[in-house]
């Protein structure tokens, strides 16, 4: 396995490490970092643990979490069979923010699957991850691992985020909040589908960090799109990853004139821009400059989404963002965040 990204300068606590690992062994929920996001762990193979994931985070049971496994974990133990192509990608990417879906193991319980016959694995490369990982059952254990959040909301990707959904340690619905800084990647992991490799090739599920044209050039051909069997995976909704607030995505050109009349109905914005300037434009309560690339963006993302969701504003208008191949993860992750906002704009400035 690829171990690059796991030689951060994260300080390790042996104490809050092994803690943390009895409270997953114990059948309990823990918050951990990872390079992608918090996930809110529980024994992967603990039906009762992965009930209790579904309830804290108000997830439909038929949802599937993805299984997170330590750097020397077999996964022929996770999957009924592992294909060429699947080993290729471990090579080339884990640790790191790719998930695959392969056929589950008969022995995996159905829970974390949502029903499914397929199973998604990932190897994180935060090193905190890792050795929790590895603590845990001895590193011969998986650790189901949705995002540390309310099922649709604005993922994690600080253990202050996770305290803000669900409270204290000392109330909260999770035992235990895992802190490893910020989160490095700060998008979801890329989801490849190879559970149905001989019939539909591999399938890209969700876009992320990792990009559909480097996995292409490991495996030496395009992957395909979703088709209406495919399976079901984390964080594919329509709607998802969304702040309280309404948002809306604007391109750079429109963005003075549209602030303006936003402005002139009362509308307070908060506005997440990366090359627009709109000091002085009235009615923009705040706004929160961003990267010019698309992994530093990524990385800031889920913070600005949550920080203008404070802002007291009526809406959050984002800049629109480049279309290539690099930005495809972040573009993603906004269009599932604006879902539930389709028309917002026509509909106030029809009045």
């Amino acid at each position: 396995m690829n171990d690059k990204r796991a030689s951060s300068t994260v300080t390790i606590d042996a104490a809050a490490i092994m803690h943390a690992a009895r409270k997953l062994e114990q059948g309990g929920l823990v918050a951990f970092p990872t390079e992608t996001v918090y996930g809110l762990g529980g024994d992967a193979e603990n039906p009762a643990a992965i009930a209790a994931i579904y309830a804290a985070k108000g997830r439909p049971a038929n949802h599937p979490v993805i299984v997170h496994v330590s750097p020397e974990a077999d996964i022929g133990y996770w999957a009924a069979s592992v294909p060429v192509e699947a080993r290729r990608l471990i090579a080339s990417f884990w640790p790191g923010p790719l998930t695959l879906i392969l056929k589950r193991a008969a022995h995996i319980p159905d829970a974390v699957a949502g029903g499914q016959d397929s199973v998604g694995v990932r190897c994180p490369s935060h090193p905190v991850a890792q050795a929790l990982l590895r603590e845990f059952r001895g590193g011969k254990g998986g650790i189901a691992g949705p995002s540390a959040n309310k099922f649709g909301h604005v993922s994690p990707t600080t253990a202050e985020h996770v305290r803000e959904e669900f409270g204290s340690d000392a109330d909260s619905l999770v035992d235990y909040v895992l802190d490893g800084g910020q989160s490095e990647v700060g998008i979801e992991s890329t989801i490849v589908d190879l559970s149905r490799i001989e019939t539909h090739g591999p399938v890209l599920l969700r876009p992320g960090q990792i990009s559909a044209d480097r996995i292409a050039a490991v495996l030496g051909v395009p992957l395909a799109t979703p088709d209406a069997t495919a399976p079901r995976a984390s964080g594919t909704l329509d709607a998802h990853y969304a702040p309280h607030t309404p948002v809306v995505q604007v391109a750079s050109a429109e963005l003075p004139a549209l602030l303006g009349k936003l402005a002139g109905i009362g509308q307070k914005v908060a506005l997440i821009q990366r090359e627009f300037r709109s000091d002085g434009v009235p009615g923009v309560t705040v706004i929160r400059p961003m990267p010019l690339t698309a992994d530093a963006y990524a990385h800031d993302l889920y913070a600005a989404l949550r920080d203008m969701d404070h802002a007291g504003a009526d809406l959050i208008v984002v800049e629109s963002l480049p279309l290539s191949a690099d930005w495809q993860g972040v573009n993603d992750r906004l269009r599932r965040a604006a879902f539930d906002s389709q028309g917002l704009l026509a509909r106030l400035l029809q009045g």
